[in-house]
């Protein structure tokens, strides 16, 4: 047997067990928008899918970053060059940051001169759901989805006014607020949310002999809001607005040392949109949207970079139930501009798209075909498409196969940026092949899914021979790997676990990418006993290198969480959260800080 594999074959007895009276598929209530654009079960999607509930959103605790929730997911890396707020990365099975798409509500959002979110601004505070898919989506939502796509949903109201309200303190002088409201009667719809959250943290930069190295404290604070308005005058047609807002500063280590460094960061997104029935077949959603991304550096209080960008985005899909399966039809326009004080030889460009898909059952098939054009400003037309297949062994048991290619343009940064810019890269091209196996009772789900993405002309920044450091393309990438993945709800006991294998490397130089490992694992557990909740998990990573060259290795680690919550009354919780609990020193970032232990405990107002 293949060595990778023997942790699958010790595995399949422990995820297989089952009682033989629960027959039919787990998730059945559980609806996935993001794998089709269209509202599916979970249990039917072809595509290799994570939701994030509300409830595991609040058990990671008021001061965990949203890349930090995505860490424990299947599938999914994160670096990050310091504590809250710092540079910070996610990577989707071997994939560049860039590479996962992040959509708010349905719109993109993210820097168009990074060609990513500002993770650490990303307030999971205001977040009530996570879908992630992974593998290519291109053909569904267009340059960036190579690695995959994770889609944000805000929180919406519905039912009897409620409000809710969290404060808490924990270890570098951390403070969490939030508060809002929401609810709905004859025809509308609201919610309104306010956060904030700040502390000292530790230093970003940990090694003394580092040129950047300064032992100060490197703070953080962000102060986030988001709300929704609907409105259904009948049924079948709904109008609504939503948005999303982060402001906030976070202060880092760079050279010189023994200055005060500081970055300000405003984000946000907001859309308009009008969802029409128009006939029993055919529903028409109407929406328009603009988000952006406001970066400045500060060194001793005088402003340095000041960075913005937009993207305004104008959407037009149609949904159409025929005799077998649903059609798709779209339409869809992203304006993207640069303003600030960088002198970017380009600073505008849209892109034009249009798709189309079908989804169907066939008794015990099920297919999914997309295909998507987009005509970009700047670098021309591409074409992407998805072929998807499955087949229902049994109630318990099934398969997928799928083929999607996709493509990546570069940023504004990968071919502007004064003194490093390169403006001879090419859009990187992508082709995506996966297979897996699954099986799902009312309790529990277990599957195996390998996958293998082809990625050309891969654009990595690296340092030069001079230390600039300046982007490329790769000839040529390979992701490829196997996921396991396990989740379960067994009386009071709550069980996820995850093995990924995977080797992401630079084929013509056959490499390992930079921070990514080939093995990482992850286990969930936890218990109600009534009123009081424990649970715990365990995040492992195998050894990552810092360089291309494959030279400066990062060691392996793992870390234990910890966190309990206490109802008090029927509206009330306590709740408190433990972090590397026995003070894993790792890095991450060659020389960047990591966080030790630390703790956070704070009071719950939710009325059920």
């Amino acid at each position: 047997m293949n060595p990778r594999l023997k942790p699958l074959a010790a595995l399949l007895p422990l995820i297989f067990v089952a009682p033989a009276e629960a027959q039919q598929l787990a998730a059945l209530d559980t609806i996935v928008v993001t794998a089709t654009r269209q509202a599916q079960r979970a249990s039917e999607i072809l595509s290799d899918v994570t939701v994030i509930e509300s409830e595991e959103i609040r058990s990671a605790g008021p001061t965990a970053t949203i890349n930090e929730l995505l860490a424990r997911q299947p599938g999914i890396e994160i670096n990050q060059k310091g504590g809250m707020g710092t540079d910070s990365s996610v990577f989707i099975r071997g994939s560049n940051n860039s590479h996962a798409l992040v959509l708010v509500d349905g719109m993109r959002l993210g820097s168009a001169t990074l060609g990513s979110p500002a993770w650490g601004f990303i307030p999971l505070e205001q977040v009530d759901r996570i879908e992630i898919i992974r593998g290519s989506c291109s053909s569904l939502y267009g340059s960036d989805a190579i690695g995959g796509v994770i889609q944000i949903f805000t929180k919406r109201g519905d039912g009897p006014f409620q409000a809710f309200a969290e404060a808490g303190y924990g270890t570098w002088n951390t403070s969490a607020l939030a508060a809002g409201f929401s609810g709905g009667a004859s025809g509308w719809r609201y919610s309104f949310q306010l956060a904030d959250k700040r502390g000292d943290s530790y230093t970003s930069v940990r090694n003394p002999a580092n040129s950047y190295y300064n032992p100060d404290k490197d703070g953080f604070q962000t102060t986030s809001s988001s709300g929704s308005l609907s409105y259904t005058p009948q049924k079948g047609h709904e109008l609504g607005v939503s948005y999303l807002f982060s402001d906030g500063w976070n202060r880092y280590d760079s050279s010189p040392k023994a200055k005060d460094y500081k970055q300000n960061e405003t984000i946000y997104g907001a859309n308009a949109y009008t969802r029409n029935q128009l006939t029993e077949a055919w529903t028409s959603t109407i929406k328009i949207g603009k988000s952006a991304d406001d970066g400045q550096q500060f060194t001793n209080g005088v402003r340095g970079s000041d960075i913005r960008s937009e993207q305004t985005q104008y959407q037009w899909q149609n949904d159409l139930k025929l005799p077998i399966g649903t059609a798709l039809l779209a339409a869809e326009r992203v304006e993207q501009s640069v303003s600030g004080n960088v002198n970017y030889v380009l600073k505008e460009r849209s892109v034009n798209s249009y798709l189309a898909g079908w989804t169907g059952n066939l008794s015990d098939h099920r297919l999914q075909l997309n295909v998507r054009k987009d005509d970009n400003s700047q670098f021309g037309i591409k074409t992407t498409g998805m072929l998807a297949y499955g087949y229902q062994f049994s109630s318990n048991w099934r398969g997928n196969l799928s083929y999607g290619s996709g493509f990546k343009a570069p940023t504004f940064n990968d071919m502007y940026w004064p003194g490093s810019g390169n403006p001879d890269l090419k859009p990187e091209t992508s082709e995506n092949r996966e297979g897996s196996i699954h099986y799902e009772t009312t309790s529990q789900h277990a599957s195996v899914t390998y996958y293998h993405n082809d990625v050309r002309n891969l654009i990595e920044w690296a340092p030069n021979s001079s230390g600039l450091w300046m982007p490329s393309n790769v000839a040529r990438a390979t992701l490829s790997g196997w996921t396991l993945a396990y989740s379960a709800q067994l009386d009071s006991y709550k069980l996820s676990a995850s093995l990924d294998l995977q080797d992401p490397e630079d084929t013509d130089q056959q490499k390992v990418l930079r921070y990514r490992a080939r093995q990482i694992a992850k286990l969930g557990l936890s218990k109600d006993f009534g009123a009081f909740n424990i649970g715990g998990e365990i995040l492992g990573s195998g050894r990552r290198y810092n360089d291309a060259g494959n030279t400066q290795e990062l060691a392996g680690y793992a870390v234990v969480n910890l966190s309990a919550s206490y109802r008090v009354a029927a509206d009330w919780t306590i709740f408190a959260r433990a972090n590397n609990i026995f003070d894993k020193d790792y890095e991450l970032v060659r020389d960047f800080a990591t966080p030790g232990t630390n703790v956070f405990v704070g009071v719950r107002y939710s009325p059920k």
